[in-house]
Formats: structure tokens, C-alpha cells, sequence
């Protein structure tokens, strides 16, 4: 009996955060639907619609850009050993820890006028804050598959590349995938580095702070509550393709 009170006490503890997440999002959504006329307004409001626009094709495309270059990183973390690999592991992570402001600077002063004010300057804010996450799902979908698959392959008479691609890829595909989401979901959160290297042209994330700081709250929140029934319902979609590859 005393293991079930200690069963309830840590699901009681770890409540709390679930409680603590839900609880602002349920309140939001409930506020607008008592405010509907707004979100109407919003959802005919010309600046509104190119910004969300903004915010799907700049994060969508940050995504893609972390597959074609993250998952063969991963791979290689995950089969190779070298010197200075933990190095590379660590470089890899380091932008998870850096304050999102002074990834804007650091990108400004690199990049210069190149990236001010243009969909690029978008894209690799937002790639350089969220990549790790597809190299790190990625390394871990291929860690977890046995190398034995892959050396079977080769002494059938399968190159190295086919092998990857037959073998290995699907297999680290729903790691892979489950990468993919939390960075475009990490894309589309980013605001920092942004409002440093363009603000121009406006995204989402942009518009809702500049709605609430010219125009107050209730401006601002139907373009909030917009973003998280867009991340909500991709988050989700993307999670049951995931689930469903997984368990297939």
C-alpha cells in the first residue's frame, strides 16, 4: 500500500508542471472565444495573415534546411569516433544556452547587411537557435539501431550509401521526424535574435509584440491564440504521423 502513496505523491509533483503549462493556454483560448469579434478582425486583418505567412514559410524552410544538413552530422556522431568529437558535440548544444539576443548580434556582426531585413536573416536566426535539436534526435535514432542491421547489409553486397538509405535512414526516421518537429515548433517560437537581424519582414512571433506594445492586449491576444492553435495542430499532426511510423 505505502508503494501506491508514493506512486500518487510523484504523480501529484508532476502534476504541477503539466498544470502550470496547460492552465495559460486554456485561459487565452477560453478569454478569445468570449471575445470572438476579435479574432474575426484578426483573421481579416491583411498584416496579420502575410505575418503568420511569413512565420510558416521561414520556419518550414528552417526545418528543411536542418534535415539536408543536421541528419548527416548526426549520422556521423552517432557511427564515427574521431578526435575532438565531444568538441563537436558540445558546439552542437551551445546554441540552446546562448541568450537568444545575443544570437541576433553575434549573426549582425558576422553576416552584416547581407541578413538585415530579409527572409535569410529570418531563417538563420531561427536555424541557429533551433538545428540542434534534429542533430541531436537524429544521433540518437541512429545510436539506437542495432550496427549489425548495417554490416548485414554490407556483406550482402550493399554499398555504404544504399545501406544509409535503405537501412539506416528508415529505421532513425521517427527519431529523425520527432527532431524535425521540435525545430520547426522552436522556429516558429523565436522572437530575440529576430527583432535584432530583421524585423523586417514581419512575422508572427514580431506582430504580437508590436500589437501589444502600440495597441494593448486585447490587439494582441488573437494573433497569440492564432499561434498556438497553428502550433497546436501541427505539433499534433506531426506527433500521430510520428506515432504512427513508429509503431507500424
Amino acid at each position: 500500500m505505502r508503494r501506491y502513496y508514493v506512486d500518487y505523491f510523484l504523480i501529484f509533483l508532476g502534476s504541477f508542471l503539466i498544470v502550470y503549462i496547460v492552465l495559460p493556454i486554456a485561459v487565452i483560448l477560453v478569454l478569445q472565444i468570449f471575445d470572438f469579434s476579435m479574432l474575426l478582425k484578426a483573421l481579416q486583418d491583411e498584416r496579420v495573415l502575410k505575418a503568420l505567412k511569413n512565420t510558416l514559410i521561414t520556419s518550414t524552410a528552417t526545418m528543411l534546411i536542418s534535415l539536408i544538413f543536421g541528419v548527416p552530422l548526426g549520422y556521423v556522431l552517432a557511427r564515427k569516433d574521431f578526435r575532438g568529437k565531444s568538441i563537436i558535440q558540445g558546439i552542437v548544444d551551445v546554441p540552446i544556452v546562448i541568450p537568444h539576443s545575443v544570437v541576433g548580434i553575434m549573426l549582425l556582426i558576422t553576416f552584416s547587411s547581407a541578413i538585415v531585413d530579409n527572409y535569410i536573416g529570418i531563417i538563420m536566426a531561427m536555424l541557429f537557435v533551433s538545428a540542434s535539436f534534429t542533430i541531436n534526435s537524429a544521433r540518437d535514432g541512429f545510436l539506437a539501431i542495432d550496427e549489425n542491421l548495417e554490416h548485414v547489409a554490407r556483406t550482402l553486397g550493399a554499398s555504404k550509401l544504399r545501406t544509409f538509405f535503405t537501412i539506416s535512414l528508415p529505421l532513425a526516421l521517427p527519431s529523425i521526424l520527432s527532431g524535425a518537429i521540435m525545430t520547426f515548433a522552436r522556429a516558429m517560437s523565436e522572437v530575440g535574435s529576430i527583432l535584432i537581424v530583421a524585423y523586417y519582414p514581419k512575422t508572427a512571433q514580431i506582430l504580437v509584440m508590436e500589437y501589444f506594445e502600440n495597441y494593448g492586449l486585447r490587439a494582441s491576444r488573437p494573433i497569440a491564440v492564432l499561434l498556438i492553435l497553428i502550433s497546436l495542430t501541427i505539433f499534433i499532426t506531426m506527433r500521430w504521423i510520428v506515432g504512427r511510423r513508429r509503431y507500424a
